[in-house]
């Protein structure tokens, strides 16, 4: 390990079902560009596989793994299996809790409190997007003493990557992207413009499969219009918010469960036909940011660059209709985030001012450069998804055109969760078109 003692730690390693782990810990600038500005920690977890020996570790290369977001944590895991799997016959691989999130330092209503009123809060959140993550890489790649290493971004993940792939691409080997070729410039309502319609299509897909469950979505939100059921943490379920259950619509390995979700909505009680139990209580852990707040708070400004966001798709709804829950028939939405969401879920409701500061912020930095990227020399590969709800495919396209040497594998066959469904056989086409033997 290089680098000052002071700034690292590093956890006892653990062996589990075929894997060990060791956990890291690293302080870093809160703000990059102003070093004197305090400092946080971030964590990030190391997995490598039981079948290389104790000696071998070290000679194998790091691969950084970027998450999905913003605000998921890496993920907690007791085997290898899938693209994991794949990955450690190759490589330590390293799973980061991006700042804010896991055991990095908190950012969530009960730490943000400390750093004072909304304004406050807001400018330290502007040190949590893509451009800090990769500046915290960085620093952790230079501590652990490794030459440039290869990075796999999920969805949001890619989006770091390609900021990566910016700001510093001599840190480096190669970049695997699934399912998250941000566009590099414009507005989020171009963004939400794209995203509303594939989730509209997906919509119809899923109703054609199960025609019945259509009758169902309806009756669900007519009840709520005129009964009041309340979710385990005791707030009042509105449409609006059933309709985010059409998250599951996102991906093949999780379509179906939205399925067995519906199936058992009602029960008949004395008072008439209520929601069940098992219901609400997947409904609410479904759409409860209390885990993940960072996400409703910079979900829109990790689209923005020199511009805000002014709750871009709460006004780009306005054009489709079939999403109010005031429609006769209401789809059901997918990721986006809108500003009820501050009303609704209690988990939210302290951070309300803030997201409203963060949503009017207009002097966002640069998250991408475009003359890097046009002048690139890493190798990269990208899988796009031809019928992904959450990054658009021919936004997907568009930034693949604009970045030199990225080849793009593009397929129908998966979803947005494609590493979920089948993670072993993408990452290893992925690896193989950056030229790994």
């Amino acid at each position: 390990m290089s680098g000052p003692s002071d700034l690292y730690r590093a956890d006892p390693t653990y062996v589990m079902r075929g894997v060990r782990t060791t956990g890291h810990h690293f302080t870093v600038p809160l703000d990059h560009a102003r070093k004197e500005g305090g400092t946080i920690e971030v964590f990030a977890r190391e997995y490598t596989s039981t079948d290389h020996d104790d000696g071998v570790l070290p000679a194998l290369p790091w691969l950084l793994f970027l998450q999905g977001g913003p605000g998921g944590r890496g993920n907690r895991v007791t085997q290898l299996t899938g693209w994991m799997k794949a990955a450690a016959r190759h490589f330590r691989v390293l799973m980061l809790d991006q700042r804010g999130t896991g055991l990095s330092t908190a950012a969530d209503a009960l730490t943000l409190a400390a750093r004072g009123g909304p304004e406050e809060q807001a400018a330290y959140l502007a040190h949590f997007r893509a451009d800090s993550i990769v500046a915290d890489a960085e620093i952790i790649r230079q501590s652990l003493g490794s030459p440039p290493w290869t990075i796999f971004g999920q969805s949001f993940g890619g989006f770091c990557a390609l900021s990566y792939l910016s700001f510093a691409p001599e840190g480096l080997a190669r970049a695997l992207i699934t399912g998250g070729l941000a566009p590099l410039s414009g507005s989020p309502d171009r963004v939400y413009r794209e995203t509303f319609q594939r989730v509209a299509a997906r919509n119809r897909k899923y109703f054609d499969k199960y025609p019945e469950d259509r009758l169902v979505v309806s009756r669900i939100a007519g009840h709520l219009d005129n009964v009041t059921e309340n979710l385990p943490t005791g707030e009042r379920l509105t449409t609006r918010r059933f309709q985010m259950v059409g998250a599951y619509l996102g991906g093949n390995a999780r379509i179906d469960g939205l399925h067995y979700l519906l199936e058992d909505a009602f029960v008949d009680t004395a008072a008439g036909p209520r929601l069940s139990h098992t219901f609400l209580d997947q409904v609410g852990a479904l759409v409860s940011r209390s885990s993940n707040p960072l996400y409703a708070l910079m979900h829109e400004s990790i689209y923005c660059q020199d511009q805000a966001s002014n709750w871009s798709a709460d006004r780009v709804l306005r054009e489709f209709p079939e999403f109010l829950p005031t429609a006769a028939s209401p789809l059901l939405t997918g990721e986006m985030v809108y500003p009820w969401y501050f009303d609704e879920d209690p988990a939210l409701l302290p951070l309300k001012e803030t997201a409203e500061v963060l949503a009017a912020k207009s002097d966002w930095g640069p998250l991408y450069s475009a003359e890097a990227l046009r002048r690139n020399t890493v190798p990269a590969a990208a899988a796009v998804y031809t019928n992904d709800i959450y990054v658009d495919r021919d936004l997907s396209l568009e930034t693949a055109a604009a970045v030199k040497g990225l080849q793009v594998w593009e397929t129908d066959e998966f979803h947005h969760d494609g590493i979920s469904d089948d993670g072993e056989a993408i990452f290893n086409r992925l690896l193989r078109m950056t030229g790994w033997q």
